[in-house]
């Protein structure tokens, strides 16, 4: 590690530079080849210039990326972050309702209860995720979700968009809204994007009384109007090949902005999904069959999509292990993804498919700074995120983890043991 990167790693403090300028590391920006020798130009938490002659104003903050990896920050597609402490205390999780006669929560909104003190989020950034889809679970259809940055005060100073999507479920995670039928499932889903439609067209006649009865309630069924209207994607998790057929029936029905989460037998139906442009958010590290919807797990699963031509994010559809972003894509190379395919699938293909692409998931003049200097390759294990910015500002390397780490890496050797 260098000497002046050493530097800002340990005097990095919350406050954005003015101006930084991040020089001489091999630029991944994600629209175009890679730039050996380049240097990143931050402005006010954007980026404003990439290249190898970018001209430094005499006050920047220069910083010293020879020797380096520099990427956008990374992408995580699906998970709790901010919204779960311990997940087997129920009082700490707060990203779905619990009612299990209530399978319907589409005016569920999961930004409203982010945490952003939350001793998860430090950890996660640190790794060089700068960036996550913050989602409901449970239920047929959970609620809406939202893409946050990982660093801010407030919630409000987190949100990047919301809502970015709703969320629901197809399979064995929703056969309770079915009868333990997926028949059931299909019906009750069919049953309640009809209604939302009708609720649509017929909102005045609705509030005068003369409506039939609808299927759920008003909220739900106005935060699904844009779903049927198709401004806002249905992002739904199927894994078995026949459930993600009869999903796409459904889109086709209803004319559904589709994205499709789990996926665990998508390239069963890659062709499909590629014509219908489909994308799909699944994580590689799944070849057992956990259930029997996931009989056909393969970890060449991203791979085989990608040939077929589907847009792919990858997620580890993790909380406490969301750090292990890169990992995930490590494995697809390892099965047969190009590398820099994989690492598209962690910034660039994500921001993309939730609609946040104008201004995420690269490198280039105009993009919010979220941005990752390497100690080396970021698909290897022993690869560290030695410089993160999130919005152009130097993050702290610092959590929970690393503070008990230093707490007990030295000990005083005169120290009397504890003894009872």
């Amino acid at each position: 590690m260098t000497r002046t990167l050493l530097a800002w790693m340990l005097l990095a403090a919350p406050a954005a530079a003015q101006t930084i300028a991040i020089e001489g590391g091999t630029v991944y920006t994600m629209e175009g080849p890679p730039i050996e020798g380049g240097t990143v130009l931050v402005r006010n938490g954007r980026i404003v210039a990439v290249g190898r002659n970018v001209p430094v104003p005499a006050d920047a903050q220069r910083i010293d990326a020879r020797g380096k990896i520099v990427t956008p920050g990374l992408f995580e597609s699906s998970t709790h972050l901010g919204l779960s402490e311990v997940e087997q205390v129920d009082e700490t999780n707060d990203f779905r309702m619990t009612d299990p006669q209530d399978q319907v929560t589409a005016a569920l909104r999961v930004w409203d209860a982010l945490n952003p003190q939350s001793i998860v989020l430090p950890v996660t950034r640190i790794a060089g995720v700068t960036t996550a889809v913050v989602r409901p679970a449970g239920n047929l259809i959970a609620g809406q979700g939202a893409v946050i940055d990982l660093w801010g005060d407030r919630a409000e100073e987190l949100v990047v968009r919301a809502p970015v999507a709703m969320f629901a479920h197809f399979g064995e995670a929703a056969d309770a809204a079915g009868g333990g039928s997926r028949a059931g499932e299909l019906l009750r889903l069919r049953e309640i994007l009809e209604d939302a439609r009708v609720y649509a067209r017929r909102r005045a006649a609705f509030e005068r009384g003369a409506t039939r009865d609808f299927a759920t309630s008003r909220l739900d069924l106005e935060a699904l109007v844009p779903v049927v209207e198709g401004r806002l994607p249905l992002a739904i998790e199927a894994h078995r090949a026949a459930d993600i057929r009869a999903v796409l029936r459904l889109a086709d029905e209803f004319g559904l902005r589709l994205i499709l989460l789990g996926g665990t037998e998508a390239w069963q139906v890659a062709d499909e999904l590629a014509r219908r442009r489909v994308p799909v958010v699944l994580k590689v590290l799944q070849n057992l069959p956990a259930t029997f919807e996931q009989l056909g797990a393969r970890y060449d699963n991203a791979a085989l999509l990608r040939r077929a031509g589907v847009t792919v994010a990858l997620t580890t559809n993790d909380t406490h292990n969301a750090r292990n972003l890169r990992q995930e894509a490590g494995n697809a190379v390892t099965y047969g993804l190009p590398w820099e395919e994989a690492l598209r699938a962690i910034t660039r293909a994500p921001a993309d498919i939730w609609g946040v692409g104008d201004r995420y998931g690269s490198l280039a003049p105009g993009k919010v700074a979220n941005v990752v200097v390497w100690s080396g390759d970021p698909l290897e294990l022993l690869t560290r995120a030695e410089l993160v910015l999130i919005r152009g500002q130097i993050v702290p390397l610092r959590s929970r983890q690393t503070e008990l780490r230093d707490r007990y890496r030295t000990l005083d050797p005169n120290a009397r043991p504890y003894r009872p």
